[in-house]
């Protein structure tokens, strides 16, 4: 497992660089307040980057939270998930 997580990180950095490498025309970002000059590799990678963490915090606060909110609940319960051993 930790060889297959070790191999897809650097299938992802090689692919980060080879996009970086091959977009290397001069951009400008204006966000209305600023203007930032950066290239288009730069740009590309920076905003697959916040899809990224924008929908993982999205996933995580409909999916983890209700999860955890629930497993609470029952722990505060008694509940149990697992059938205890009978005589």
């Amino acid at each position: 497992m930790r060889l297959l997580r070790f191999l897809i990180a650097i299938a992802c950095l090689a692919a980060g660089a080879i996009i970086g490498a091959l977009n290397r025309a001069p951009v400008v970002i204006d966000l209305g307040f600023s203007r930032l000059p950066t290239n288009l590799g730069v740009s590309l990678l920076v905003a697959l980057l916040l899809g990224v963490l924008i929908g993982g915090l999205a996933i995580s606060a409909s999916v983890a939270l209700p999860m955890r909110r629930r497993l609470a609940r029952a722990e505060r319960t008694g509940a149990t998930t697992a059938p205890t051993s009978g005589p």
